[in-house]
């Protein structure tokens, strides 16, 4: 898988993407990275890629000419992409977003800055995807938390799959509480059953939390869910725990 990260700020992405799991990604060829100046698609000895806005206002906006140039570079060689506009105008990027686009071979991320991008530039956008109803400086942050995610869904990229399946989100509902080492800390003990090694046990364990953890912290993905037969079951012991407890 090819990332494409058109971008006037080319330094921002090189930093980001050199750490952690997608840094050794990277490194092992298992996804590649592109990273574009935009400025190399201008004409003017100052290489700009902003200008006025038309009709009066405050701020720049990003000219057209410098994308419209990329893209017709790039679309010469690449077959089968995507185009993503990090937006605070788009849809909520969810985790179903992550793991659909991981299914393309190219996805090219268009960062906008200042006051965004030319209206025409959106002929050449795919999909307007934001992280969060608030705006930051630029489109670069936005687009490598969407790559990182998208990332994980990739054969590889993850050390054992088994991890990202454990996600929250992964199955619609979120991940359940997690403990290392020491066994107590200040007087807080991890859960006997988690020490017990017994794994049926301890997995039953982690899916009512998981299930608890959903319906507490965030009810509207529980609404959402398609209960199959195992979670209804998981519920109900849910359910008469609490109730004995509460005795």
């Amino acid at each position: 898988m090819k990332f494409t990260i058109v971008t006037v700020f080319p330094d921002m992405i090189k930093e980001i993407s050199s750490w952690g799991v997608f840094g050794k990604a990277l490194s092992n060829s298992n996804i590649e990275m592109e990273i574009v100046n935009l400025r190399d698609y201008t004409h003017d000895r100052h290489k700009t890629t902003d200008d006025y806005v038309y009709g009066g206002g405050s701020g720049m906006v990003m000219k057209p000419e410098p994308f419209y140039e990329f893209m017709d570079d790039y679309s010469s060689k690449n077959a089968g992409y995507r185009v993503v506009y990090p937006s605070p105008q788009g849809k909520h990027f969810t985790s179903e977003d992550a793991h659909r686009l991981a299914k393309y071979d190219n996805i090219v991320f268009f960062c906008g800055r200042y006051e965004g991008i030319d209206e025409r530039v959106m002929n050449l956008v795919d999909e307007e995807l934001s992280i969060g109803d608030f705006v930051t400086s630029g489109g670069e942050l936005p687009a490598m938390v969407m790559v990182d995610a998208i990332g994980r869904y990739r054969p590889g990229v993850i050390g054992s799959f088994e991890s990202v399946e454990n996600d929250s989100f992964y199955n619609g509902m979120l991940d359940h509480e997690n403990y290392t080492r020491p066994d107590e800390y200040r007087g807080m003990k991890v859960p006997e059953i988690l020490l017990s090694g017994n794994h049926k046990l301890i997995d039953d364990e982690r899916k009512k939390n998981s299930l608890f953890r959903t319906i507490i912290k965030r009810p509207d993905l529980f609404y959402k869910m398609d209960l199959d037969q195992e979670n209804k079951k998981t519920i109900v012991k849910l359910i008469k725990e609490l109730y004995s407890n509460a005795e």
